[in-house]
């Protein structure tokens, strides 16, 4: 198993120079990747263009590059263009969103999620495949038959032989379709102790495709908060688990809270999620079980954030990608080594 460095959003003008001092840090510590997110800020291709051009070896990835965003052969021209320029060492990480910022932001209805991201990666393959692109599906036709258009070729020859594709799934059904199409699963509230059913839907996903888990790169992004009492530690994810399974989304389409349902903590979400939206987003945190935070999690000091990354590699994660919490960008700096530090104490490193 390696280590990844999850960056999240930028969420201020100040914040480049800490992600950028995270990113120079993970590279040194042996941090195989850093990824960077999207929602209705900062995009991904920007941030990561950015801090490819101030680094040398670490991969870079889109977690995600938002499907309703851009159209597949738009998310094929970047994918190359970041190759190229980082001499192949981009990843591709794609994700339908929700449906709000889908049609509220995007302008794009949120139907059909599994159709549309399988005809969208079958157009990105293509493409990234240097293929005349010419595809009929129900959501993507290229070319338009009643218009003057023709099939194209990317013209641009990406570095790698393959750019490896991840998606980011959190139901039953998308993460089947991950393992069928794609190079990795980039997860969410990843808990070992509970991970049967989506590593089944993986494995489903693989034996369609013809293929097993070997090589294919399990990757759950997850917090990182260093002390010495884990339920102290737990207490700075709260507002993001409170976020997520109460308020991403509405009360009737929350692909996260359904996720805390099917993981055993279904009484806990609903609380949640009526705190959240009933505006009591501090009774909300206090509401989400420690268990809850402590199994998606890696909380405590270096010996216990060991014994949890030995439990994740033996449940089958080949990248443990970090979010380091902390009040200054040196406790982050410092969550982020002694995360490095508890890999090899743990003797799982790659």
């Amino acid at each position: 198993m390696r280590l990844g460095l999850n960056l999240g959003y930028l969420v201020g003008s100040e914040d480049p120079r800490g992600q950028l001092r995270l990113t120079q840090h993970a590279e040194a510590l042996g941090y195989a990747v850093v990824w960077a997110a999207e929602a209705y800020g900062s995009d991904s291709p920007t941030v990561l263009s950015w801090l490819a051009a101030q680094t040398s070896t670490i991969d870079i990835g889109s977690a995600v590059m938002q499907i309703p965003a851009r159209t597949p052969t738009m998310t094929a021209m970047t994918a190359a263009s970041l190759d190229v320029l980082t001499g192949g060492r981009f990843r591709l990480g794609l994700g339908v969103s929700g449906p709000q910022v889908s049609e509220g932001w995007h302008g794009v209805r949120f139907d059909k999620p599994l159709a549309r991201t399988r005809e969208y990666l079958a157009v990105v393959n293509q493409a990234l495949g240097r293929r005349t692109v010419s595809y009929e599906g129900t959501h993507y036709r290229l070319p338009l038959p009643d218009g003057p258009g023709k099939p194209l070729k990317l013209t641009l020859a990406p570095v790698s032989a393959h750019i490896r594709t991840y998606l980011a799934a959190v139901g039953p059904k998308n993460i089947e379709l991950a393992g069928e199409l794609t190079d990795g699963w980039l997860a969410i509230f990843f808990a070992p102790e509970l991970a049967a059913e989506p590593l089944a839907a993986l494995r489903a996903g693989r034996t369609k495709a013809g293929r097993t888990l070997d090589g294919f790169d399990i990757v759950p992004t997850v917090p990182l908060v260093v002390g010495a009492d884990p339920r102290a530690c737990a207490d700075p994810v709260r507002a993001y688990a409170a976020l997520y399974v109460g308020g991403m989304g509405s009360r009737e389409q929350n692909f996260y809270n359904a996720l805390a349902v099917r993981m055993g903590f279904g009484e806990a979400a609903a609380t949640v999620q009526e705190l959240f939206l009933s505006g009591r987003q501090r009774d909300a945190r206090a509401a989400v079980p420690f268990d809850f935070l402590d199994q998606t999690s890696l909380l405590g000091d270096r010996a216990r954030i060991a014994d949890r990354l030995r439990v994740l590699a033996e449940t089958g994660v080949t990248t443990c990608s970090v979010v380091p919490y902390g009040g200054s960008v040196e406790e982050k700096l410092n969550a982020m080594t002694v995360a490095a530090e508890a890999l090899e104490l743990a003797g799982i490193g790659d």
